[in-house]
């Protein structure tokens, strides 16, 4: 008879997995979290590309290429298009936005 008392570690290896946000969104909680160290200058294309290269190599450096690339893919497709006149931290925040929307 099994013992009931402790969980199938397979049921616990997948529920941990499942509770985790997907690699897509964890590349933008990390852009996000790069973008806050200097939250209160001005956003740029240059700065979110430097900070998505940080944040991608972070997250994605020891996955496949291909599961890379497309949680990349997708982590691009989610983030918000640049304001004017938008800081850093006000961008690091609707990073954060999309990266709920993604799971």
């Amino acid at each position: 008879m099994q013992d009931l008392t402790q969980p199938d570690p397979v049921d616990v290896g997948l529920r941990v997995l499942l509770d985790q946000p997907s690699y897509a969104a964890q590349v933008l909680i990390t852009l996000a979290r790069v973008l806050e160290f200097d939250h209160s200058y001005e956003m740029t294309g240059l700065v979110r590309e430097r900070a998505a290269d940080i944040a991608a190599d972070t997250i994605l450096r020891t996955l496949p290429d291909v599961v890379a690339r497309e949680s990349l893919a997708r982590a691009y497709a989610a983030m918000p298009a640049l304001a004017l006149d938008v800081t850093r931290g006000q961008y690091a925040l609707l990073v954060r936005q999309a990266a709920r929307s993604l799971g």
